[in-house]
């Protein structure tokens, strides 16, 4: 059997980026060819969950690829057909409303464009503390998206965060198999 080969798109959640990158160890060792992608704020901001070269380098050395990271750089995914899945994950709530409304300005949203031109599934895993106010819409708006599947997603902190929700990043794996016979996982909400 082949390789299936996902592109890993990571966005500026910064609170969730050492569950992505366990699922990126995760997947790379169960055999997925993994070719990593962050948007330009991930990939250079430093933050008090980390510093952003030591986020590339732990990624890097995982994948054994360099991140695409620049918009000129996403653009061939679609022509070259580079993915049979891309995950977002973190999904961050600026990045899936540009979705929403099909902005294309950052590397993520034009590897989502440049991907789904193949009618390939994009896998969102949401992670955003306006969840349940602002990005309610975005959410319902892109659900009905063909070809674009949500990781099954909870609240995060209901007492200290109400309105935010974050993905389970455990079910990343089911959710690209389950989007690989165009079915969204249920249930969406944990």
């Amino acid at each position: 059997m082949d390789k299936i080969r996902i592109g890993f798109a990571m966005c500026g959640s910064f609170c969730t980026f050492e569950k992505a990158i366990d699922q990126i160890k995760y997947l790379v060792g169960k055999g997925y060819d993994v070719t990593p992608i962050m948007s330009e704020n991930a990939y250079k901001m430093d933050t008090k969950f980390g510093k952003a070269e030591q986020f590339r380098l732990r990624i890097e050395k995982i994948t054994g690829k360099k991140i695409i990271n620049g918009i000129d750089k996403a653009e061939p995914i679609g022509p070259q057909k580079m993915f049979d899945v891309l995950v977002v994950a973190p999904c961050t709530g600026n990045t899936l409303g540009k979705i929403s409304c099909g902005i294309v300005d950052t590397t993520v949203t034009m590897a989502i464009k440049s991907h789904l031109r193949n009618m390939r599934p994009v896998v969102l895993g949401v992670s955003t503390n306006d969840a349940l106010s602002n990005c309610a819409q975005n959410i319902g708006k892109v659900l009905n998206y063909k070809n674009i599947y949500f990781i099954p997603m909870r609240q995060d902190n209901p007492a200290a965060k109400p309105r935010s929700i974050v993905a389970d990043f455990s079910l990343i794996e089911k959710t690209i198999e389950s989007a690989q016979r165009s079915v969204q996982i249920q249930p969406i909400f944990l």
